[in-house]
């Protein structure tokens, strides 16, 4: 799903939203614009160099540390350095994290974003392709890993500290939820063996505001308004029932603020709960009509989505 345009916290993360959007929120999650070396996560690790000397982290990893550095701090490339090696086992490529995390303003030495010390945030994936993997490495469960990120004309140079909290193993792929009785007159849905969603539009004029179905009733806990949720979706036009985003498609749940999204979404999301699937069609006005330009301006927008985890967004101190 594409959601309105972001407000980009670093240059790593220009190409790292699976979602193109959020609240602002740094969301590193796809691939960055370099290539990943062949040695997994422990290669595919940012390399450190001299500036990460320039940190003067304090704290023990899970609480939120104290950064010094003497500001403006001059980033030419990204680095990271491992500040405090945990006792658990190396991260390993496909692993599920659960994580805090620290962002700080280069040039100023201010707090930014912090997230993760005081309720958990939705565990991420690493992996040696993506951002996340080059930021955290192979590093030990319980390490503490600082990240210098350049900026660029869209984003200002930023320090990231990231605690790395848990391993989560059990992070599902797919709605869970009892079935809930059809509604007459709404798209259906057919599920292949994996889960994912073939969504047939009827033969009607689409809905004048935003019709949502629940298919599937989740019996997690219920997802509040601000708070980033972990998802499967396919989305497909009422125009020509053509699909034009899906994160099956990817291999991979997305994440993304409940606030972050387009109005159509959010009314799909927020309340809720986790294990559920939700069918949501959205016409213009609740979906891209507010975006000239945009190739969805004027489409209606059918949407399934799998609720699969709600937690903690990064939040401005």
């Amino acid at each position: 799903m594409r959601l309105r345009p972001a407000v980009v916290l670093s240059a790593l993360a220009l190409s790292a939203l699976a979602l193109a959007g959020c609240s602002g929120e740094p969301a590193p999650e796809a691939t960055p614009s370099a290539s990943a070396p062949a040695e997994g996560l422990c290669g595919a690790a940012l390399p450190d160099g001299e500036e990460t000397q320039a940190l003067n982290i304090a704290g023990e990893p899970g609480a939120s540390p104290e950064v010094e550095f003497e500001a403006p701090l001059d980033i030419a490339q990204p680095l990271r350095t491992v500040v405090a090696e945990g006792e658990g086992e190396p991260l390993e490529e496909g692993q599920w994290v659960e994580y805090s995390m620290t962002i700080l303003d280069a040039a100023t030495g201010d707090v930014t974003w912090v997230g993760g010390y005081e309720g958990r945030m939705v565990p991420t994936h690493v992996g040696a392709a993506n951002v996340w993997g080059q930021m955290l490495g192979c590093a030990p469960v319980g390490s503490r890993v600082a990240v210098l990120v350049p900026g660029s004309a869209q984003s200002a140079a930023e320090v990231y500290v990231i605690d790395v909290n848990k391993v989560v193993t059990d992070v599902p792929m797919r709605a869970w939820g009892e079935d809930q009785a059809p509604v007459d007159g709404q798209p259906t849905v057919e599920l292949a063996e994996d889960g994912a969603p073939t969504i047939t539009l009827p033969d009607t004029e689409p809905p004048a505001e935003t019709v949502v179905t629940t298919l599937k009733k989740g019996d997690g806990a219920v997802v509040a308004s601000g708070e980033k949720v972990l998802a499967q979706y396919t989305g497909v036009k009422w125009s020509d029932g053509s699909v034009f985003d899906s994160s099956w498609e990817r291999n991979e749940p997305a994440p993304f603020n409940t606030q972050g999204v387009v109005a159509g979404f959010t009314k799909a999301l927020e309340g809720q709960t986790v294990g559920s699937q939700v069918l949501v069609t959205m016409p213009p006005a609740d979906g891209y009509g507010a975006a000239p330009g945009h190739e969805l301006e004027k489409e209606t927008l059918t949407f399934v989505v799998d609720i699969l985890d709600t937690g903690k967004d990064m939040v401005q101190p």
